[in-house]
């Protein structure tokens, strides 16, 4: 009798290495399930799978998953020893699916990076396992849920893909940087830390060969990254928990300080339903409400406050009332002066 040869898997998208596990163990349980005692050449041939392949998809079945799943000698295949109503997949809870959801809808900012693909790979898994008897409807969730988000970054993707390997690989990096007080971009060589996203920005934290110190890069600014040759280490005591530390935001502050600061009328609830520092403590009196922490007086603070208008009043440190105090009337004295010459240009 001439040797039976199995089919070989197929190669391309469709071939059965390409078959998520979790979808060729429901397959198996399927077929168990049938009573018609596959075997593993069989579930191989129709998995289009090696028989080694489908041994261990039958370990995880029974030694991980607790299926009641044994061989029959007699049958030449395998069956369950005890009645299995349901396949066993991923418990999840409604507000579990609408967090992961959300989650997926947040990593919008990644679209056209290094890590699109990977981040769809891994969502697609994660689908996967929640099996076919949800009764949550994704269609549904798309129309209770998102999330928006004003003032996103635009930094050049090129820019961001480069950075990252290098974040990764411990390649030193070269590029021009114009900074906020810049006339021109000027030469920077770096040994890229870390890359973070802060209220909507991108941002390199690097040590700066030149400086000798770690600095921080908004990646709009960043052009015509190039590798230097040159690989690093990045510190064990690095820690951007311990940059940021007294950070409003993302710009640095110099020494922290007690911060102060009074809001009334709507910003009081506003500011009151938020964490803006983690040092922050809220009192609520009367007047409205007092916001306390300790925080480096940075230019994202500064802008913070003044976007409050008239709601927002600075208790202390007494060189940041004046300071803001003195904007604010410039603010008067511009818009001030757009009033007068737009009633100038009107007939009367």
């Amino acid at each position: 009798m001439p040797k039976k040869i199995l089919p070989r898997p197929r190669s391309g998208a469709s071939a059965g290495a390409t078959r998520p596990p979790m979808e060729r163990m429901w397959r198996i349980h399927q077929e168990v399930s049938g009573g018609g005692y596959p075997n593993c050449r069989g579930l191989a041939a129709t998995l289009e799978v090696s028989a080694k392949t489908v041994m261990r998809d039958v370990e995880f079945l029974r030694d991980r998953l607790g299926l009641p799943l044994e061989y029959d000698a007699v049958k030449h295949g395998f069956h369950y020893t005890a009645p299995v109503r349901d396949f066993p997949v991923m418990k999840v809870s409604q507000g579990e699916v609408a967090a992961l959801l959300l989650a997926q809808k947040s990593l919008e900012q990644f679209r056209g990076t290094a890590f699109e693909r990977p981040l769809a790979a891994a969502f697609r898994k994660l689908s996967h396992s929640l099996g076919g008897d949800m009764e949550i409807a994704w269609h549904e969730l798309e129309q209770a849920l998102s999330v928006r988000s004003s003032g996103a970054g635009l930094a050049d993707m090129q820019v961001f893909d480069a950075l990252a390997k290098a974040v990764m690989d411990g390649d030193e990096v070269a590029f021009a940087y114009h900074k906020l007080s810049g006339e021109k971009p000027e030469p920077r060589t770096v040994q890229p830390y870390h890359l973070g996203c802060i209220e909507n920005q991108w941002y390199l934290f690097a040590h700066d060969c030149a400086r000798g110190a770690v600095r921080t890069f908004a990646l709009p600014r960043i052009r015509g990254v190039e590798k230097t040759g040159g690989k690093f280490r990045r510190p064990a005591g690095f820690s951007l928990a311990k940059i940021l530390e007294g950070s409003f935001a993302v710009f640095e502050g110099g020494r922290a300080v007690r911060v102060r600061l009074r809001f009334t009328g709507v910003a009081a609830r506003l500011v009151g339903e938020r964490v803006w520092h983690a040092s922050q403590q809220l009192v609520r009196d009367k007047t409205g409400l007092v916001l306390e922490m300790k925080v480096g007086l940075s230019p994202d603070l500064r802008q913070w406050i003044l976007g409050w208008g008239g709601e927002a009043e600075v208790l202390e440190p007494a060189d940041l009332r004046r300071e803001l105090a003195r904007a604010a009337a410039a603010a008067v004295r511009v818009h001030g002066d757009g009033t007068k010459r737009a009633r100038g240009n009107c007939r009367p």
